[in-house]
């Protein structure tokens, strides 16, 4: 096996933590001796060891002796700062690995080639850039939160054949079950979910994960005038919720209100989920809500539940969406089309 496949390997790993990691990246590391894999591991969540030292310690006692005629393999760059765990750049180098194969270089402040540098300091191979595109892939929204100072975006809706998101403006169930399971599994592998004052009142939607397991995602409300009743869903203690108002700061238990300015409020919001580390964002509705962050161009990725079959006639209209889907699934009656911003590359 190749340089690739076995980074390739370290993907499918990491992979198995998604949504469970944050702030922390997704990465997996995997130890080659002579084209046998002697251990593998995967970061699980912060504040526990990284995919490198789970790697490490899964070597068997037996293969140990092998680890300084060995290389490791792992999808981004090491660490080299101190933070809840050491620094894993430093045990590879007290463990004198033979060779360190990288996928993505970190570019967070604190990494960003340190850990590459403490390795070859110590006389160690090491070469990066193995499948960069795979590995940024992987981490999309750890690269645009350090990158761009903003959570990386999601948009998300549901509407009709005719471009109508709900019926007389009442709600309507426009997509299926398998739909919501899909939306759901959504919520799981993402940090935060956002709505608008006016889908918290007329849909009064809990936004957690039930129809698969997984983590509640933090919840975002947009109310100026904290007008969502406090017996709402949305208000519920099944998750972090937070409130962005015109009114007050404060924080009461789960819920905590932030004060913003209506003028420009977009930008605001996003400094201040960069500010409390949320590096992902579903932003779900409603229309004007989601009207917004199209106009400004601050999205990465869409993501429409079509129903094909139905007409609406009337109600909310879908927001305005000039763009073209990269790729399209079928679940049952409903077509789901996915987007790129490729104007962000």
């Amino acid at each position: 096996m190749n340089d690739e496949s076995y980074i390739r390997r370290c993907i499918e790993l990491a992979e198995k933590a998604s949504g469970k990691t944050y702030p922390n990246p997704l990465v997996g590391s995997v130890i080659v001796y002579k084209d046998r894999i002697i251990g593998e591991g995967f970061h699980k969540k912060a504040g526990e060891p990284h995919a490198e030292i789970n790697a490490i310690n899964s070597v068997k006692d037996e293969d140990k002796h092998l680890i300084p005629e060995s290389t490791i393999y792992v999808s981004l760059e090491p660490c080299a700062h101190f933070g809840k765990t050491p620094p894993c750049a430093l045990k590879i180098k007290e463990l004198g690995f033979r060779k360190v194969v990288i996928g993505a270089m970190d570019s967070h402040d604190k990494v960003n080639g340190k850990g590459k540098k403490i390795i070859t300091d110590a006389g160690i191979e090491a070469i990066s850039g193995i499948l960069d595109n795979e590995c940024r892939a992987l981490n999309k929204r750890f690269f645009t939160y350090h990158e761009k100072k903003r959570p990386f975006i999601i948009l998300k809706w549901a509407q009709s054949a005719d471009g109508f998101m709900d019926k007389d403006f009442q709600p309507y169930q426009i997509s299926n079950a398998l739909s919501k399971q899909f939306v759901h599994q959504m919520r799981s592998e993402e940090h935060a979910i956002l709505v608008g004052k006016n889908t918290a009142i007329h849909d009064n939607p809990s936004l957690t994960v039930r129809e698969v397991e997984g983590r509640n995602p933090v919840r975002i409300l947009i109310d100026f005038n904290l007008e969502v009743p406090e017996n709402f869903n949305i208000y519920n203690k099944e998750a972090e919720t937070i409130i962005f108002n015109s009114i007050k700061d404060a924080e009461e238990k789960h819920l905590k209100f932030i004060k913003i300015q209506k003028e420009n409020a977009v930008s605001q919001i996003l400094d201040k989920l960069y500010e409390l580390q949320i590096q992902s964002v579903i932003i779900e509705g409603g229309s004007f809500t989601l009207q917004q962050f199209i106009d400004k161009n601050l999205w990465d990725e869409a993501v429409i539940f079509k129903n094909p079959g139905l007409e609406l006639l009337n109600g909310t209209k879908a927001p305005k969406f000039d763009f073209k889907h990269q790729k399209s699934e079928t679940l049952r009656d409903t077509e789901v089309l996915f987007f790129r911003n490729s104007d962000l590359d």
